[in-house]
């Protein structure tokens, strides 16, 4: 069964996960919470840098193992002796029934796996009998890959029992550039993480700053937006962390700035207007931490106010409760 996140928003963060108020991580943090308590095994999928080990951490935190050990296994570097070794196994792939101490296990780009490895944890995995057996790895799964498991397995690299042992439920992680509604919240969270790790004062971001997050496609995804904030903590230099963006500009309006044109003063005063109103309002946005109901109200404007704005400015938006 393949979910993908697309339910109301709210604001969270809890250990290292970071949800936000996009509809989709409202909608993965709700499906978490069902499926966290069970001994489903989950298949995360997305691209990298969309926080799959976070979500992975963030099913234990919510499971009732959350007490015991949680190991993560980065498969791309595993070999047969190896992974056997990880999981509790002896060389051949057997072992002892119930051997393994984690409470939760997460592999890491399990599509990396060489077919030896697969082969062994094949063998790890339980088969749906509810039977004990020697070699038998009892802690909860979760795996995650950055690939499509349906092309691997078209080609032959990747073995359709084990898919199917390890899919029971299949999230879809959405990467950055499709909820930009949590870039704010993000952003607000590394800012106090990496301050407190470097022991140095909480940068302020500017209403520029801000824009130009919102600007950006991110690549990277979570972890490129991260490495971002946390050389501005470290620099505590907005300019020279944000160069490495290369946010193409928006085109000025013809009406403003058009070749052999003049310049006319309502032109100018219609610009200088629409540049400070949109300061004001990402300023208010960036004092109540992206909570668009109380920024209208200091800006003194109805909330469907300032949806609209926010949608002229370039910023679209979707009205959530």
């Amino acid at each position: 069964m393949t979910i993908t996140a697309t339910s109301r928003a709210v604001e969270f963060e809890k250990g290292d996960f970071v949800g936000g108020i996009s509809p989709a991580m409202q909608s993965l943090e709700n499906v978490l919470a069902e499926i966290a308590p069970t001994n489903i095994p989950i298949l995360l999928v997305g691209e990298s840098g969309t926080g799959k080990e976070m979500v992975a951490k963030r099913v234990h935190e919510l499971s009732v193992r959350r007490n015991e050990p949680f190991a993560r296994i980065s498969c791309a570097s595993m070999n047969s002796a190896m992974i056997s070794s990880e999981l509790g196994l002896s060389r051949n792939g057997e072992g002892e029934a119930g051997n393994s101490a984690a409470g939760t296990v997460f592999l890491d780009e399990i599509s990396e796996l060489d077919a030896s490895c697969q082969r062994n944890l094949l063998y790890a995995l339980p088969d749906g009998d509810a039977t004990s057996r020697a070699g038998m790895l009892t802690s909860r799964v979760v795996s995650a890959t950055n690939r499509n498991l349906d092309e691997e397995m078209r080609a032959g690299r990747f073995r359709n029992e084990l898919y199917y042992r390890i899919n029971g439920v299949c999230l879809r992680l959405p990467p950055l550039r499709e909820r930009k509604d949590d870039i704010p919240l993000l952003v607000e969270c590394f800012l106090t993480k990496h301050a407190a790790r470097f022991a140095r004062p909480r940068p302020t971001l500017g209403p520029r700053t801000l824009r130009m997050f919102l600007d950006h496609s991110w690549p990277g995804n979570i972890r490129e937006l991260e490495n971002v904030v946390k050389k501005i903590v470290a620099l505590g230099d907005e300019e020279l962390a944000l160069a490495e963006l290369h946010v193409t500009p928006v085109a000025p309006q013809k009406s403003e700035s058009a070749a052999g044109q003049n310049y006319s003063l309502k032109a100018a005063a219609r610009a200088a207007s629409r540049e400070a109103e949109r300061e004001m309002i990402m300023k208010a946005l960036a004092r109540t931490r992206w909570n668009r109901k109380r920024a209208a109200q200091e800006l003194q404007i109805s909330y469907k106010s300032l949806l609209y704005k926010l949608k002229q400015i370039g910023f679209e938006e979707t009205e959530t409760n």
